[in-house]
């Protein structure tokens, strides 16, 4: 056996190795979970959809079989196959950089972690496809090197098959390992199995990852980088009990979306709440709401503007729904979807500065207002930087708290379907927002009192992440885009539509 072989992990010292070489296996060493199993789901789901996710889950008895009682490359590549054969080269490396590191730094191994971190030179050699685990490994752990399965393709798809040399397991591991390093041995070696010691044993030192399920994963602070983006429709990790829920649930979270949809779309504002409330749907409102201003002739008061921290699209919905009211919002442009079934009047933003502000201006004239300045939505505990334009707009101004809890489906995507965005949140089984009303901003904190807007910007994202304990980063809608997606998230508008559309 492996581990009777080479000692264990906690055994080997992290000190003094700055200019020392790892070599390190991925499941089970470097994760804590040995199976690859929800990582290939999540290509299959993200890329394929549910129909994909279904072929690749009946496919998996077949792929743990032969996995313990065949062949370990066997199963591999079964899981391989089914799912991301036929599948574009670009949508499969897309999800590996905008998906899978969330999930994979989860379940990053501390002792592995401690020992892989300490080294100058860190090489990853993984069973896995090279294309699928390449942009976590160097992003966020710092790899300089990964040595992966290659999967075959043919005219920009994959086949599902594998390039020579084959799966990377046992013997073709230590094979890769030499021709890479040459008669050069590394200094430090890391496997949790059998097929691991052919490879563990060309370096000068070997250490076994034995299997502890429980134990404590790598916190977030801990990661040379962390993970502020990250895109996919899947709350959980899909295992296959998740997957299987999954698959079983979409048909019945469908049509309730759907139901609930119309709810907020059809029905008058002040029983939005009470409808969600019978579907499911739990909207918890903290802090007391402004009044609405009573406009007439003699009174040329400005509207409130609302400023919300940006979780969805649904944010001035849901703002809307803790009113009572109907409040417009000036949103960024995604789907005309969106703008079809959205039960509150939404303008879009130009992106001209001087056009906006006119615009602005003009809405808070007529009543309230709702805008969310970080331009883009974040799902992890940040607030993104806030534009300063609606500072020097108006001095009624309201900060919201805005918070959602989600146990299945994401309500936001950078990579996919914007249009889709409202019915995966709703086909939550039970999704939460909660709307938290903060104290209107005092007159001597705002640009009427001689306060810059990037100070009144400023000061209301620190509020907003007091409360939210959040941390404030001065990270903006094109550097998610660029992370996530590979462009700046701008949208090419087409000539002659530029009055409405809901953004996020």
């Amino acid at each position: 056996m492996a581990s009777s072989t080479f000692p264990t992990v906690n055994k080997c010292s992290s000190i003094g190795r700055e200019k020392h070489t790892v070599v390190a296996d991925m499941d089970g060493t470097l994760l804590i979970g040995r199976s690859s199993f929800p990582y290939f789901a999540l290509i299959a789901f993200e890329v394929g959809g549910v129909l994909r996710l279904l072929i690749y889950l009946l496919s998996s008895p077949i792929a743990a079989f032969l996995y313990y009682f065949i062949s370990e490359s066997a199963g591999i590549q079964v899981l391989v196959f089914a799912s991301m054969a036929g599948m574009k080269l670009s949508s499969i490396e897309s999800v590996a950089r905008a998906v899978l590191p969330k999930f994979y730094s989860s379940d990053l191994h501390p002792e592995s972690w401690r020992v892989f971190s300490s080294c100058g030179k860190r090489c990853v050699l993984t069973a896995n496809p090279r294309i699928m685990v390449e942009p976590f490994l160097k992003e966020f752990l710092g790899a300089d090197m990964v040595l992966g399965t290659e999967i075959a393709s043919y005219k920009g798809r994959a086949t599902g098959l594998i390039c020579k040399p084959g799966i990377l397991v046992g013997d073709k591991k230590a094979q890769v390992l030499k021709k890479t390093f040459g008669d050069q041995k590394p200094d430090v070696g890391l496997g949790d199995r059998v097929t691991d010691a052919p490879f563990m044993a060309l370096c000068k030192e070997g250490y076994i990852v034995q299997a502890k399920p429980k134990v404590k994963k790598v916190t977030s602070d801990k990661l040379p980088k962390p993970i502020i983006f990250h895109d996919g429709r899947l709350v959980q990790k899909p295992t296959p009990l998740i997957a299987l829920l999954i698959i079983l649930w979409i048909p019945i979270g469908f049509p309730l979306a759907c139901l609930r949809i119309a709810a907020g779309s059809l029905l008058p504002m002040k029983i939005v709440y009470y409808a969600f409330k019978a579907l499911g749907v739990r909207v918890i409102v903290k802090g007391t709401p402004p009044p609405p201003i009573e406009k007439n002739s003699k009174n040329n008061q400005s509207g409130v503007l609302f400023i919300c921290s940006h979780r969805t699209l649904l944010d001035p919905i849901f703002l809307s729904t803790a009113l009572g009211r109907a409040i417009p919002a000036v949103t960024y442009s995604v789907s005309r979807l969106s703008e079809i079934i959205s039960p509150i009047k939404t303008v879009r933003l130009s992106r001209d500065r001087a056009t906006d502000a006119s615009m602005i201006k003009k809405l808070l004239q007529e009543g309230d207002l709702a805008i969310c300045p970080e331009g883009t939505t974040c799902r992890e505990p940040f607030l993104l930087r806030f534009s300063a334009l609606f500072a020097e707009l108006t001095d009624e101004l309201v900060p919201v708290a805005m918070v959602n809890r989600m146990s299945m489906f994401h309500g936001t995507t950078a990579r996919g379907w914007k249009g889709m965005d409202p019915f995966y949140f709703f086909m939550n089984p039970s999704p939460v927002y909660e709307v938290n009303f903060l104290n209107k901003l005092p007159k001597e904190l705002t640009c009427g009192s001689g306060k810059t807007s990037h100070e009144v910007a400023n000061y209301i994202q620190r509020v907003i992440a007091s409360t939210l304990s959040y941390e404030c980063t001065s990270f903006t809608r094109r550097d998610k885009y660029r992370a996530l997606a590979g462009n700046d998230g701008t949208v090419v508008e087409k000539p002659n539509k530029a009055n409405k559309v809901m953004g996020c």
